[in-house]
């Protein structure tokens, strides 16, 4: 199925934020259109570009870390 856009719609909720709370943000924070619409049609299209991923962490509280994986994968 979709597994992005659940995963991020996941992390918003962890985060206690509603879309409309998120996309505030990052009108505010980096100039995001606040239209929930073309949020949701990102995600369900799994278009969203990883600058806007990394934006969407940051204001959520969440660092995005590249990690090696141990040895034996």
């Amino acid at each position: 199925m979709n597994n992005t856009r659940n995963e991020i719609k996941a992390h918003i909720v962890r985060a206690g934020f509603t879309m409309q709370e998120v996309l505030e943000r990052l009108h505010d924070d980096y100039g995001w259109s606040d239209s929930i619409s073309n949020l949701s049609a990102k995600l369900q299209r799994e278009s969203i570009r990883y600058r806007e991923v990394i934006e969407l962490a940051d204001v959520l509280g969440y660092d995005l870390v590249w990690q090696k994986r141990k040895e034996g994968r």
